[in-house]
């Protein structure tokens, strides 16, 4: 790619490369959720979801683990970490294309074409309380990113320059894992939109930890803490996003529910990025690059919570 490189630079051919796979996410991420409101009882959504977030977070607790493993552990190099994700996912196409069956439902409805797709796409988005809803969440994942983002730089850089971030990263998967369904459970008699503000507000609080005494401990407890935020708000938030859904458009509405997290990572990008420089490089005050993140979560939370008040979408 020698050429394509001389000619855009590597800033525009990794965006353009990184294209790629994201078509991925987007493609399945609906499908799967949309399965799972099809296939739950109305009941039993709230768990149903439960199960799928769970599901999505045994990879998510796998991938890093994997990474350290073949970095670290094999000596194998970084370049190698996406090797072994490319075979991962290839060998998802091949279990999904022979064990995977669609469950229906009767009455289902499919969308005629993509005239229909588009006319569609359009009523979703003006829904004016559903897209000030998914603006709102987005604030959630300027913050979680953050562990992904400055969490591993801030680690290196200022608390353990041989912290296992990778390896450390998968405690929030695992917590994830053993907490998803008992969380949900305890809160399934809960309105939904406050319970979501819940989770913001304790995902925001954990940053707390990392703000007040860094240290390689310190950061492991703040993943507990995260974790516990986001299963608190994770079923929930799907559910409430499914039950807006006309019966047999849950993939089209579930669509939706995914541009937070990608609007809250371009953001949270730029943030990290912004705060690394200002708190760590200029300031020499790294600590207090977590209290804007923290302010980040409250606010969010606040937002969700005055959302609930005027729109009142538990009580429509």
């Amino acid at each position: 790619m020698q050429s394509a490189r001389a000619a855009l630079g590597d800033k525009w051919l990794v965006i353009a490369v990184l294209l790629i796979p994201a078509l991925g996410p987007a493609t399945v991420k609906p499908c799967v959720a949309g399965t799972t409101a099809r296939a739950s009882a109305e009941n039993v959504r709230s768990l149903g979801y439960s199960i799928y977030y769970t599901m999505v977070n045994v990879g998510g607790a796998l991938g890093p683990l994997m990474a350290w493993f073949v970095r670290k552990q094999l000596g194998l190099g970084m370049e190698n970490v996406f090797r072994v994700a490319a075979l991962s996912v290839f060998l998802m196409f091949w279990v999904t294309l022979f064990f995977y069956r669609e469950p229906g439902k009767k009455g289902d409805e499919r969308p005629s074409g993509l005239a229909t797709a588009l006319k569609n796409m359009l009523v979703v988005l003006g829904n004016f309380r559903f897209v000030i809803f998914l603006l709102i969440s987005s604030g959630f994942y300027m913050a979680f990113w953050q562990i992904y983002i400055m969490a591993p730089l801030f680690m290196r850089q200022y608390v353990d320059r041989n912290a296992d971030v990778d390896k450390l990263l998968t405690i929030e998967g695992i917590s994830v894992i053993c907490l998803q369904i008992l969380v949900a459970y305890v809160t399934r008699k809960l309105p939904a939109v406050p319970t979501i503000a819940l989770g913001f507000l304790i995902t925001g609080l954990a940053f707390v930890l990392l703000a007040v005494h860094p240290s390689v401990t310190t950061f492991a407890a703040m993943l507990v803490v995260l974790a516990v935020g986001e299963v608190t708000q994770a079923s929930r938030y799907y559910e409430y996003c499914s039950r807006l859904a006309p019966e047999g458009q849950q993939g089209l509405y579930m669509g939706y529910a995914f541009p937070p997290i990608g609007l809250g990572f371009v953001i949270a990008g730029w943030m990290g990025g912004r705060l690394l420089t200002e708190f760590g490089e200029v300031l020499h005050r790294p600590n207090e690059m977590w209290w804007p993140v923290v302010g980040v979560g409250v606010v969010t939370a606040g937002l969700m919570l005055a959302y609930d008040k005027v729109f009142k979408p538990g009580r429509d």
